[in-house]
């Protein structure tokens, strides 16, 4: 797997390639479409590593933080095989008070790439102690500010 951060018009997009395993699919050799679940959620865990700069395993694990899946509509387009690569991109759509609602689309890496599955997600910051939403902690809105402006982004 390979993460990368680029800049696709006025929208900041961080990437990650990772070929299709066994584990993820069905008998047929096809992705069973809850795996692109977990793969949505391992997405969102390198954003938050390796994007805005904030230890996921420590968000969650040391500060008792977390992220539930708040809403997730979801379009599946073609069919992802086993020993394929795919890119997953993520787009930050909207910062709210407690929540992010982000735009998620994963492609085959042929020439024109071929969009494969597409999602858009809303998770919402919890305290783990009260499973209750809490506002965004600071360190998450500096990261994203700070990896907005990395990728060129003016807003």
């Amino acid at each position: 797997m390979s993460a990368q951060q680029t800049h696709a018009g006025a929208e900041p997009t961080f990437t990650i390639q990772r070929m299709v395993r066994f584990s993820d699919c069905d008998p047929a050799g096809m992705v069973f479409y809850p795996q692109y679940f977990v793969m949505l959620n391992a997405l969102v865990e390198d954003w938050f590593s390796h994007g805005l700069q904030v230890n996921y395993a420590e968000f969650l694990g040391t500060r008792q933080l977390g992220l539930p899946m708040a809403s997730l509509q979801c379009d599946f387009k073609a069919p992802s095989r086993m020993g394929e690569t795919i890119a997953l991109a993520l787009r930050l759509r909207k910062v709210g008070k407690r929540s992010l609602t982000l735009d998620v689309e994963c492609t085959g890496m042929e020439t024109p790439p071929v969009l494969r599955w597409r999602a858009q997600a809303v998770i919402v910051t919890t305290a783990l102690a009260h499973d209750r939403s809490i506002p965004i902690p600071d360190d998450v809105l500096q990261g994203i500010a700070r990896w907005q402006q990395l990728q060129g982004d003016s807003t």
